[in-house]
């Protein structure tokens, strides 16, 4: 049996996963109706609509000492599937692609921000990830990033029409962005990940603070953007809740996926239960489109 020690949303809760209840999960064996290749062409279109908002909203022009290193530094982060599961919770609850999209395209911006933030070659203190190429100077990186930030939330901003009558669902998803990518989302992990990464070399860093770690950055993130689009698109309470788990389930376990702490004992094991617990969650939802979103957690998923 392993255990899983998460702090989500504020509440604390032990997850007990057994053999048993891995075997159990309700999607686990369901046969596919769409295939992986349709699967992946629906993704790879949605990340491209993304980059296509991103590309006109952050155009190379002048002042060029702005506007150069910002584009630069939002399309040379790496990808991330969290703003395009934005759209497919979106469109999960009933909503059209379109009113998602500046949503997920400012958490992109938001993971870039924090991402350049988080890489800034300022000390020779350890970083997280491989070596990061900087084609600008530190102090460029440092403002450029502070200046995303922003102008994410005005991406999110120009979603409010007044006649479409949603600015309070406008509101909402603005304030979700802030708690993610806040002192108690984001940045917390990051400071998190800076602890494991000084402490690893003595071995004291436990497995659970490595979770913590998992749930506040990229768990956070994906949650962040599920529950988003279910904003937006219009779903229920329930709805809202169910994606925002399974944005939480998804994003530990791609992090896991690929490859990040493969070293620790009951690894498999806990990829098993997290994709588990994130398929458990869209079992009440219409099986078509469900089968698509569901692939976040297929091990032979090929986007990162």
């Amino acid at each position: 049996m392993a255990a899983i020690f998460l702090h989500f949303n504020g509440n604390s809760s032990f997850l007990s996963l057994s053999r048993t209840h891995l075997r159990r999960s309700p999607l686990c064996h369901k046969p596919m109706k769409v295939s992986m290749s349709q699967n992946q062409s629906y993704w790879a279109s949605v990340n491209a609509e993304v980059d296509d908002h991103l590309a006109r909203a952050i155009p190379v022009r002048p002042p060029l000492s702005v506007f150069e290193p910002m584009h630069h530094l939002v399309f040379a982060a790496p990808r991330t599937m969290a703003p395009a599961l934005c759209i497919a919770a979106c469109e999960l609850v009933g909503g059209q692609r379109q009113q998602a999209v500046a949503a997920a395209s400012a958490l992109h911006l938001m993971h870039a921000a924090s991402y350049t933030h988080e890489h800034l070659p300022l000390s020779d203190r350890p970083r997280p990830g491989p070596t990061t190429h900087h084609a600008f100077d530190a102090n460029i990186e440092l403002l450029t990033g502070d200046g995303i930030f922003p102008f994410g939330y005005e991406l999110l901003a120009s979603l409010d029409d007044p006649s479409g009558n949603n600015s309070e669902r406008v509101l909402r998803v603005i304030i979700e962005v802030t708690r993610a990518m806040g002192s108690q989302g984001m940045v917390d992990g990051q400071y998190l990940q800076l602890n494991c990464s000084e402490s690893d070399s003595d071995g004291s860093f436990h497995v659970g603070s490595r979770n913590r770690v998992r749930e506040k950055k990229v768990g956070g993130l994906y949650a962040c953007g599920a529950a988003c689009g279910a904003i937006l698109g219009g779903g229920s309470e329930e709805e809202i809740e169910k994606l925002r788990r399974y944005g939480l389930y998804a994003g530990i376990t791609r992090e896991m996926l690929n490859g990040v702490g493969r070293e620790e004992n009951g690894f498999l094991e806990m990829v098993q239960g997290f994709r588990s617990l994130a398929l458990k969650e869209l079992k009440d939802f219409s099986d078509g489109k469900v089968n698509t979103i569901s692939t976040l957690v297929d091990a032979s998923f090929c986007y990162v």
